[in-house]
């Protein structure tokens, strides 16, 4: 029931007959984008998504070193391996398996979101119902975690914090997400066309359930809940050179989430993946063993409630609970600061990451410019205390602590060669300023 892979959506101007020829090929970029693949956005079946995150031209991740998987040519449901949906959350989010059943990614459809019209789960629903004066973060653009959970990994790998799993945008269909009666109704209706009357069948644009937008992170092994290590580092602490690792990719953790201001983060949606070192036990004295230092690496997943286009000022605050940990006590180290602080330091990077955000952004259909300026004023507030915190040598409790910044850009009716900003500080506090 899903669309032929790898392809592109049926272009105006080409037969039916020349759009299957299309989708039986190599995979090409979307009309209007760069061979690259820069922000390519394309409709694919679950099998393939090798054209869904095209080869990127920085180093390779650490977490996800590829964001390749081999190329099948026939989708996955037709196989009878289906995405399946996630039980925890607040919304409809899927496991994507290969053909072997191995776990690949988790797709985020965008109307499945906590405020999406189509979430499958209740609790949001129950919200709305009986507390909608509570209902939603009146901080952040509905409906649009898909781009920022996308936003975060651009971000990431700009800053080569390379914490955040890779995560473009994509279009899969599945008989597994949650349609509306209509859809499925519709999709049988055409595929009985199909069998009864072909000539009629052959001359609809889609045969079966109508693909979903939405994120796709890919899945990372090995990791385990941050709230599980820590408890159990405070049982059993690190060796000095394994906790300054954790340390380094903590204060990574620090950057990305103030950055976006990540109104989600909690203990429990970032990941440590801890390779302990190897048990001496049973090796006898005779054995020569390569005994390899532990490694700790961090994964920043679920930043799909990031990019306010204020700063929380109602009820909730919002906070970052990793400020409570030991680790956000310690000031910045001189590695996090040779590696941010040339670049959030400098106007033209700050400039180009502005761009590839409105790049990203734009392909929404709801897409508010002036909401996406307030986004971004947020971000530049944000970099602007980080930047001054690292300068200073702060600590990240020190960092969550400065006063909330806004910088706009400054209205001028002259022309000139480059851009002037204003910068104002946010006096209004939220009722609950530690929830």
């Amino acid at each position: 029931s899903t669309w032929p892979i790898p392809c592109l959506r049926p272009s105006k101007g080409k037969s039916r007959q020349q759009w299957m020829e299309q989708c039986q090929g190599l995979p090409s970029t979307a009309p209007g984008e760069d061979a690259q693949g820069r922000g390519m956005t394309q409709t694919l079946g679950l099998a393939s998504l090798e054209s869904a995150v095209p080869p990127h031209p920085t180093p390779p991740h650490p977490i996800t070193p590829s964001f390749h998987s081999p190329r099948y040519s026939s989708p996955l449901d037709e196989r009878g391996i289906y995405p399946e949906r996630i039980s925890q959350g607040s919304s409809g989010s899927y496991f994507v398996k290969d053909p072997q059943g191995k776990i690949i990614g988790v797709f985020k459809p965008k109307n499945e979101e906590p405020y999406g019209h189509l979430n499958p789960k209740w609790t949001k629903w129950l919200q709305k119902l009986c507390c909608p004066c509570c209902f939603g973060r009146d901080c952040l653009v509905l409906n649009q975690g898909y781009l920022s959970e996308a936003g975060a990994s651009l971000v990431d790998q700009k800053l080569e914090l390379n914490i955040v799993p890779r995560t473009k945008v994509v279009y899969l269909a599945s008989e597994t997400f949650n349609y509306s009666a209509i859809d499925r109704v519709k999709s049988r209706g055409k595929r009985l066309a199909l069998e009864k009357v072909p000539k009629v069948g052959q001359r609809f644009n889609r045969i079966g359930l109508p693909p979903k937008v939405g994120s796709f992170q890919l899945f990372v092994e090995g990791y385990k809940d941050a709230d599980y290590w820590l408890r159990r580092f405070e049982a059993e602490p690190l060796p000095e050179n394994t906790n300054r690792q954790l340390l380094l990719q903590f204060e990574r953790l620090v950057v990305l989430d103030y950055i976006i201001r990540n109104t989600d983060r909690g203990n429990d949606n970032w990941l440590i993946k801890y390779d302990c070192p190897l048990d001496s036990a049973g090796v006898r004295d005779s054995d020569w063993v390569v005994v390899k230092e532990p490694i700790i690496k961090l994964a920043a997943i679920d930043n799909g409630l990031a990019f306010p286009l204020k700063h929380p000022d109602s009820w909730r605050a919002y906070p970052f609970y990793w400020a409570w940990l030991p680790q956000a006590k310690i000031p910045f180290s001189q590695e996090i600061k040779d590696l941010i602080l040339p670049k959030i330091s400098d106007p033209n990077f700050v400039k180009d990451l502005e761009e590839d955000l409105y790049e990203l952004f734009k392909k929404d259909p709801g897409f508010d410019r002036g909401q996406f300026h307030k986004q971004i004023a947020v971000m530049r507030g944000q970099i602007l205390n980080l930047t001054q915190a690292l300068k200073d040598g702060k600590s990240p409790l020190h960092l969550v602590q400065m006063p909330p910044v806004i910088v706009e850009t400054a209205r001028s009716h002259q022309r000139t060669a480059s851009e002037s900003y204003t910068q104002s500080f946010q006096s209004r506090k939220p009722f609950f300023t530690w929830w």
